[in-house]
């Protein structure tokens, strides 16, 4: 009997390109609490680390800045406002990458297995997956919150590999950013890299055994897998 195949998918510049979205929901906050607002260039590096890491990131900035310290409780009231703003406005100008439809239909066609593995909050990836109507394409959906882990930890990866009964020596990773190559790498599993990611690094300080630029035509690099 052949081998199920699993493929676990990033959420946030991977499937979808949320970068608008988030940047207003952040800059929504930063407003609010009295900080400055940030370009969409500036908030693309955080994106992958999750919601707290983003505001954590923009405030720590300001602090340096002013030589003074990060107050939690006001860092952890900013990222609930994040989450409940962004929850409201989740799909203003987010979309789909390019190809990513057909891929996945392709890969049902295949009877791969397919997940999704995001740092970001479960209900605001289950609810993003639904809304943009790719939801039911995949067997499971793992945000930050749904372990006591998450990437670049490799058991955010495997955990979902074992939930779907496949094998790592029968998986792969499509991310966009080091967060999610640490957690492949880690693992022990192939990742498949977006070039033009959310991410600070250069593409060449990313681990990633496959570039590519959309979904278009990522068929040729799994069907050597099967």
């Amino acid at each position: 009997m052949k081998q199920k195949f699993t493929i676990l998918f990033d959420l946030d510049g991977t499937l979808v390109d949320t970068a608008p979205d988030l940047m207003h929901a952040h800059n929504h906050v930063m407003k609010k609490f009295g900080y400055p607002s940030k370009s969409l260039a500036d908030l693309k590096s955080s994106v992958g680390k999750g919601a707290g890491a983003m505001i954590g990131r923009s405030i720590w900035s300001q602090a340096k800045k002013e030589l003074t310290t990060i107050n939690e409780k006001i860092k952890n009231k900013m990222t609930d406002e994040f989450i409940s703003y962004y929850g409201n406005n989740i799909l203003n100008e987010s979309k789909l990458l390019n190809g990513v439809e057909d891929f996945l239909e392709w890969c049902k066609k295949e009877t791969i297995s397919m997940g999704v593995c995001t740092n970001k909050t479960e209900h605001l990836a289950v609810d993003l997956l639904k809304k943009i109507g790719i939801h039911d394409y995949f067997e499971f959906i793992a945000g930050y919150n749904t372990f006591e882990y998450c990437k670049p930890d490799p058991r955010h990866l495997t955990t979902i590999i074992e939930i779907l009964d496949g094998e790592k020596n029968k998986s792969i990773m499509i991310g966009d950013s080091e967060t999610d190559a640490n957690a492949a790498k880690a693992a022990g599993i192939p990742m498949i890299l977006l070039e033009d990611g959310y991410t600070e690094k250069n593409i060449d300080e990313i681990y990633h055994n496959h570039l590519i630029k959309d979904f278009i035509g990522i068929e040729k690099i799994i069907s050597k897998y099967l």
